[in-house]
């Protein structure tokens, strides 16, 4: 049996960490059953990182080692129509996203506009989480941010990173509900983890202002959702 670890769910989304929502939202794409246990202790997992999977006597960590294992041992072929060039373009989103992980994170924990918002909206939907373990997860993101570099830039820096990413998504996907073809593959589950994770947010940030000019990106996120809901 698969078991996911992952980060606890925020503003109706499984898991309010963008790598858990893809790992998840893959599963659910890839009907595999599985059992989600929401944590935040990461002492268990891999590499003491969010998400991981068990499965049977294996422990995964990293959502696209998470993918790949699932991928091999279940032989799914949800990637099996795409042509070379698209699982190269596939690579080069995941490291797109990669890079809009920080200006996400920043956005939450770091700019004071928005820090108190989503410290309050965690606070109410996980009432045995205490305020003072938050401002302690906040201390150890800010060493995360100035070791990683965001932490050194200016605001409006920051969010023209995380921008520049969604644009070049939001350009592949065109007129597109998914990315390559009529059905979601892994990238797409991906994608969605981001994206959903700035759309269904009630926190207006920078992304979240640029997401909702791009219907490119507004589509793919609910088509991806729906998707999700079809296979439950």
């Amino acid at each position: 049996m698969i078991t996911l670890f992952s980060y606890p769910e925020l503003y109706g989304l499984e898991d309010n960490n963008p790598y858990g929502l893809k790992v998840f939202a893959f599963l659910k794409l890839s009907a595999l059953p599985f059992e989600h246990r929401h944590i935040l202790d990461t002492r268990s997992a891999p590499r003491g990182q969010l998400p991981y999977v068990t499965d049977d006597t294996e422990s995964i960590g990293d959502s696209d080692a998470i993918i790949a294992y699932l991928r091999r041992k279940y032989g799914l072929d949800v990637d099996d129509t795409m042509t070379p060039i698209q699982h190269d373009l596939s690579f080069l989103i995941r490291r797109a996203l990669d890079d809009l992980y920080w200006v996400m994170s920043y956005s939450r924990w770091s700019d004071p506009r928005f820090w108190p918002m989503f410290k309050d909206a965690f606070l109410s939907a996980h009432p045995g989480i205490t305020a003072d373990s938050l401002d302690a997860a906040r201390q150890y993101n800010f060493e995360r941010y100035r070791y990683q570099g965001i932490g050194r830039f200016e605001p409006d820096d920051v969010y023209a990173r995380g921008i520049a990413d969604l644009q070049v998504i939001s350009n592949l996907l065109g007129d597109s509900e998914f990315l390559f073809g009529a059905k979601p593959t892994s990238v797409d589950a991906s994608v969605y983890g981001f994206v959903a994770n700035i759309f269904f947010y009630d926190i207006d940030t920078p992304l979240k202002q640029f997401v909702l000019t791009r219907p490119e990106l507004v589509r793919h996120c609910r088509a991806v959702r729906a998707a999700i809901a079809q296979s439950a």
